[in-house]
């Protein structure tokens, strides 16, 4: 995939945020804050950094995403659908009974790896992807989207040990660093502090970046020859985008209106 300019990933994002507003049912809970906060990086990602299929989603030379923070599927659902992995008409659907596509990230939907919503399992998954790749000589390279939450996870320090271990360098773990979960600051419930410094010291390559500058995203995600996997710390603001929630917990489960959702894609129209 050719390289895109910083306007073209900024319009896509814009596209994304409306796309997500677009899908959203009034009075019912969507997961907005944490999906508007992955945008930036999800456009930069299917827009610029991965190759991506979209008429073949199971291409062989296809690189392999998984949002391990499956209750963010709106974001990734809307990306899909304006990449062109499924018709728009579908997002109508969006957490309908028997709809195409659930609350969560389910892999029933094309585009979307593996099934996702239950925490810190997706790096896991991700390092054996990686490893299988490696082991049979394969270009294809595996992005996980973790929260900052799910680090309190077990299981995924034991996929960051495991990557580590194995110079799974074709692996990029990004960490969505809104710094909220569901019940809290993420400092206040377990401080992580410094995410740099802890992945580093399990042997992957890692930096810290801001996870809303497009020319930071498309700098760090760009391929290279590594030699370790790549641990991106991205810090951003829960809710990016749309004043009333940017850096609010309560849009982590927060319902809205139909007036407000209509007064928020007016303005977003207006961008």
């Amino acid at each position: 995939m050719g390289r895109k300019t910083h306007t073209t990933l900024i319009t896509k994002a814009s596209d994304i945020r409306r796309t997500i507003f677009d899908m959203l049912k009034p009075h019912e809970s969507h997961h907005i804050g944490c999906s508007l906060s992955i945008v930036d990086i999800l456009a930069v990602l299917y827009f610029d950094s991965m190759n991506v299929f979209p008429k073949k989603p199971n291409s062989p030379m296809r690189d392999i995403f998984i949002l391990s923070k499956g209750h963010a599927a709106a974001a990734l659902y809307a990306t899909l659908s304006l990449a062109g992995f499924f018709p728009k008409k579908l997002l109508t659907t969006f957490e309908e009974d028997e709809g195409a596509l659930p609350g969560h990230a389910t892999n029933t939907v094309p585009g979307v790896e593996v099934s996702t919503g239950s925490l810190g399992h997706g790096l896991s998954i991700g390092a054996g992807f990686a490893l299988s790749f490696l082991h049979d000589k394969k270009p294809n390279n595996v992005y996980v989207l973790l929260s900052d939450g799910e680090l309190n996870e077990g299981s995924t320090w034991e996929a960051i040990m495991f990557a580590g271990h194995h110079k799974l360098h074709n692996l990029v773990a990004i960490v969505d660093a809104n710094g909220m979960q569901g019940y809290g600051k993420t400092k206040d419930i377990i401080d992580l502090t410094s995410l740099v410094a802890k992945a580093q010291e399990f042997r992957w390559d890692a930096c810290e970046i801001d996870g809303h500058d497009i020319a930071s995203l498309q700098s760090v995600l760009a391929k290279k020859k590594r030699k370790k996997p790549l641990f991106v710390v991205a810090n951003t603001i829960k809710g990016k985008g749309i004043g009333a929630l940017e850096g609010k917990f309560e849009s982590h489960y927060k319902s809205l209106s139909k007036e407000q959702i209509t007064e928020i894609v007016r303005n977003l129209n207006t961008i």
